[in-house]
């Protein structure tokens, strides 16, 4: 079960009001790598997961952590929406940006425009589960495969994109309420870095999982020939120079091969004809029929 304490894990609370920059921090609610895509990701990883329970136990310590870290978002965005355009027309009157754009506009329309208008008309003033451009947030951005080594790899990819994301809106904003918010995001977001490329390293000792990924698949089963190839499809040979192109494979089971000019291996791709009353169109003509 979960239990909501009423207190907040970090500080929420902008030094004013800022309904452009509550549009931007959507980005880190509801996008692709916002911070609802690794809170119901780490859930259902744990909820899901049929290893040791050492494992499931610290997915969902930091899933559940992921919960607070939406809702202190959500509070940051509502508290930055306290205020309606024309009260933040003279702010944004002060900024050279603004008023090159202004071009004679009024300020207020500038600043509407620049809003998102769902933090209007749908949300009332609140923060919504969407990107900063107001896409709705989306399952297919999380990823709980039953596999711990290929789960844990995305989740390192996951919290690396959210807190390139995260430093990127800190240089966005002067506000030293929204930056120390932000500062302990992407403090967390440091500590979930190393936490997942521990655990890696873990299921790695504890001989649970190992490169290739899955492990628990034959690798006489795959074409042994190409397994290690590092094939040269892009002009140039730049490449070869990569750690990638030679020595041992990381995995120690083989040298690397650098490929500088690979052949095809199959045939020409020749297609042959689909059920007529799927209506594609043939290689050749058809006779009408009758």
């Amino acid at each position: 079960m979960f239990i909501h304490q009423n207190r907040l894990q970090y500080h929420a609370r902008p030094s004013k009001p800022d309904p452009l920059y509550a549009r931007k921090l959507q980005e880190l609610i509801g996008g692709q790598w916002g911070e609802m895509s690794v809170m119901l990701g780490y859930l259902f990883q744990g909820w899901n997961c049929r290893g040791p329970a050492k494992y499931r136990d610290m997915i969902l310590d930091i899933g559940t952590e992921e919960i607070g870290h939406v809702e202190m978002l959500a509070t940051m965005v509502a508290r930055l929406l306290e205020s309606s355009p024309v009260e933040a027309q003279e702010d944004a009157a002060k900024d050279s940006i603004v008023g090159a754009v202004l071009g004679g506009s009024r300020v207020e329309d500038v600043i509407l425009a620049g809003m998102n208008p769902q933090h209007a008309i749908v949300n009332g003033g609140g923060a919504a589960p969407s990107d900063s451009n107001g896409n709705p947030w989306s399952s297919r951005y999380i990823v709980s495969s039953g596999n711990l080594l290929a789960d844990f790899r995305f989740n390192v990819t996951a919290e690396s994109q959210g807190r390139l994301q995260a430093t990127r809106l800190y240089a966005l904003t002067e506000d030293h309420g929204v930056r120390d918010l932000l500062s302990f995001l992407i403090a967390r977001d440091t500590m979930h870095q190393n936490q997942w490329l521990a655990a890696i390293q873990e299921l790695e000792a504890d001989g649970l999982e190992s490169t290739p990924c899955p492990s628990s698949f034959p690798q006489e089963r795959e074409l042994g020939q190409v397994a290690y190839q590092f094939m040269n499809f892009s002009e140039g040979t730049e490449s070869a120079q990569g750690r990638w192109a030679r020595g041992r494979a990381p995995d120690g089971r083989a040298d690397l091969e650098y490929v500088a000019d690979p052949k095809p291996m199959g045939e020409a791709p020749e297609l042959g004809q689909v059920d007529p009353r799927l209506h594609g169109t043939p290689a050749k003509p058809v006779p009408a029929s009758t």
